[in-house]
């Protein structure tokens, strides 16, 4: 199942970029056995001044048409990580070949992106820079990647 992070901003050198990498690549490494990887990516700018929904139409040509769409909202699911990585596992299990996971920017994701997507997922109550929530995404993978292939990384 191929993982699509599909983001407003761009992430520039520093270390949210670095700790975005490390995760996704040490992701890669874990979840391509699994059946999970490899991921991708798409970072949009709306450069016209569109607001959320100029970012929502691009977010939307970022990812492959087919694909299950996950939105970070603080108002979705907060499982734990465990319930994560089953999560995960349910959509590769139930044959999804692309699930991409939206980012909003500053403002948060326009209504109608939310409304249509298949899930919605909250790192919590707390309303998280979409930096941060990018590297938050990135490690959960992994972690969800680990506890999937028994590794010591996850610990209970």
């Amino acid at each position: 199942m191929r993982i699509h992070l599909c983001a407003v901003g761009r992430l520039r050198a520093g270390p949210e970029r670095a700790l975005v990498d490390d995760y996704l690549k040490r992701f890669d490494r874990t979840g391509r056995p699994l059946g999970l990887g490899p991921a991708t990516e798409h970072e949009v700018e709306d450069k016209r001044g569109g607001g959320m929904a100029g970012e929502a139409a691009l977010l939307m040509r970022a990812c492959p048409d087919s694909a299950s769409r996950v939105v970070l909202d603080e108002r979705g699911a907060t499982p734990d990580s465990p319930g994560f990585a089953r999560r995960l596992a349910a959509w590769r299990d139930d044959g999804v070949g692309d699930l991409a996971f939206f980012i909003g920017g500053a403002d948060g994701l326009a209504p109608d992106l939310r409304e249509g997507a298949d899930f919605a997922l909250s790192f919590g109550a707390m309303v998280w820079p979409h930096l941060l929530v990018r590297v938050m995404l990135a490690e959960q993978l992994y972690r969800a990647a680990s506890i999937l292939a028994g590794t010591p990384y996850h610990r209970t």
